[in-house]
């Protein structure tokens, strides 16, 4: 078992901080080569597919972090002004997404250099959170937990007591009398977001009857009867539900629905999974495509939920759970641009990227991007969907499925 040192003292991080941000001020700001639009079919092959776009966000997005060694995160936004690299904003389950994305390439191909990149973006993560490895949010800490469960079981790569922290705040948050865990410390709305990859994380850390009493909860408090899909949350008490339909709402409880089909052998829970599946079909996709979304936490919505598609298919052999993962991966890929040689994702995986009308180049920001006239598709957000659809493709192609 590789365990990871995360000794660091808060004064030597605040230090670092400072001085990291001053440094930034002084340096030059990020510029993108020349986009092409109509670019080659490129390769055939999922996996050197799912390559690129892992190089495309290493070299776009991921730096050090207030110069500290050994300790990276990734910018929300590229090109990126010289606040935005000073990671002064970083949104925590973003990097959690990023992180669980390296998990996936390491496994995929273990090398070295991606092995050490899983490493220096959790620390990172400890690192910008300053206080620990929790937050107020319960959604994210279950984010970020999936993930280093992942990298300690796929890589054997342990963050010392990272997980058992995490876990242990999860069902600190849990209130007995609604029988899950609200979004937010203190707060009394109880959403999908929150309660499905909490379920997933008690599944995958021995907390099964937790884990069965969310997935009653989405299935019977938060499952519209007329589509069957799950909706975004309901406020206790009162019971006011609000009724958003989010493709990723519809991934975490497929994917907590198959990780209990998994291990209780329950038929129920395999029968919710592919009603489940059934029902996104209908309602969340386009042509068998993954409806689409748009920037900022949105952006993240359509590789989650590509995720958890991957895994009733692995898991439980659904073909329509397989047939929406290939149909979205190889619209994402046609539908690509290129900058610098490497893929440039869209929000919309049925056209072709929306990219800046400036004359074949990003613009050269100096400042704050907020001037800059809105491209969602420059969001990180964006741009990790589209390596968890091809990492996901990629996973069921190795399958045979």
């Amino acid at each position: 078992m590789d365990r990871r040192n995360m000794g660091m003292s808060r004064r030597r991080v605040l230090i670092a901080a400072g001085a990291g941000i001053a440094l930034t001020a002084l340096a030059q700001p990020t510029v993108a080569g020349p986009v092409a639009r109509k670019v080659a079919a490129g390769p055939e092959e999922s996996g050197k597919r799912a390559d690129l776009a892992e190089q495309a966000i290493v070299a776009r997005h991921v730096r050090a972090l207030w110069g500290l060694p050994r300790i990276r995160l990734g910018t929300l936004v590229w090109p990126a002004s010289l606040p935005e690299r000073s990671f002064a904003q970083w949104h925590y389950w973003w990097q959690a997404h990023l992180l669980d994305c390296a998990v996936d390439a390491a496994y995929r191909a273990r090398t070295p250099e991606r092995i050490d990149r899983v490493t220096t973006l959790a620390r990172g993560i400890r690192a910008r959170n300053i206080t620990g490895w929790t937050n107020r949010y319960y959604d994210d800490m279950a984010w970020l937990v999936l993930a280093l469960e992942r990298a300690d079981r796929l890589l054997g790569v342990r963050f010392g007591d990272a997980v058992g922290d995490l876990r242990t705040a999860l069902i600190e948050g849990w209130n007995p009398d609604i029988g899950a865990v609200p979004w937010r410390i203190g707060e009394e709305y109880y959403n999908t977001p929150a309660i499905g990859p909490t379920g997933i994380a008690m599944a995958r850390l021995g907390e099964l009857s937790r884990a069965a009493e969310l997935a009653d909860f989405l299935h019977t408090r938060l499952r519209d009867t007329g589509s069957g899909l799950i909706l975004d949350g309901v406020h206790e008490p009162g019971g006011q539900v609000d009724r958003s339909v989010h493709t990723y709402c519809q991934g975490v409880a497929i994917g907590l629905e198959t990780e209990l089909a998994v291990r209780t052998g329950e038929p129920a829970h395999h029968r919710r999974a592919a009603a489940l599946v059934a029902a996104a079909e209908a309602g969340v996709t386009d042509t068998g495509v993954i409806a689409a979304a748009s920037g900022d936490d949105s952006g993240l919505f359509m590789g989650i939920f590509a995720r958890y598609l991957a895994m009733a298919a692995l898991s439980l052999g659904d073909t329509t759970a397989a047939d929406i993962v290939h149909a979205s991966a190889r619209a994402a890929w046609e539908h690509r641009a290129e900058v610098d040689g490497l893929p440039f994702f869209g929000t919309d995986w049925t056209r072709p990227v929306t990219v800046p009308k400036s004359p074949g180049t990003f613009p050269q920001f100096t400042g704050s991007s907020a001037a800059i006239p809105a491209n969602l598709s420059r969001d990180l957000s964006v741009q990790l969907s589209a390596w968890m659809v091809l990492e996901a493709d990629y996973q069921l192609t190795a399958a045979g499925r």
